[in-house]
């Protein structure tokens, strides 16, 4: 657990441009069960490519046209049940910190894992999910 006044500016990063902050396993299926819809929910870390392209490529992928009607985070290591219940929804994928997902009616129909983001940049994560927008949004 990583004490809190140490992940709130990384927490902020993303809540500061829209996103909702899932704290709890009944917040992640409320949101992942919403039929009809949409839905990003982005596992923030601390690590470095969480801050150096993951969360820089999301805010980018913001820009795009088309985007989902909802957008949420859990953060790895702080939002320990809400992150385990995500993680539920996106196997068989296995845990991977930070990470990016993608719904569509409740059905998991895109995924970036960590070794998707670390070896690449803010531009690339942020085309990457513009496509998958594209398609599914």
């Amino acid at each position: 657990m990583y004490p809190p006044e140490l992940v709130q500016p990384m927490k902020e990063d993303l809540t500061s441009v829209g996103f909702k902050s899932l704290t709890t396993a009944e917040e992640v299926d409320e949101a992942i069960k919403n039929e009809g819809e949409s839905l990003l929910v982005v596992v923030n870390s601390v690590c470095g490519c969480a801050a150096g392209m993951m969360r820089p490529g999301v805010k980018l992928s913001l820009r795009n046209e088309k985007l989902p009607k909802t957008l949420t985070t859990v953060f790895a290591g702080v939002d320990s049940e809400a992150t385990a219940q995500a993680r539920k929804y996106f196997l068989p994928y296995p845990p991977s910190s930070p990470s990016i997902a993608l719904f569509k009616d409740g059905k998991l129909v895109h995924f970036l894992e960590r070794h998707h983001i670390e070896g690449g940049t803010a531009e690339m994560i942020a085309s990457n999910l513009a496509a998958a927008y594209d398609e599914f949004c």
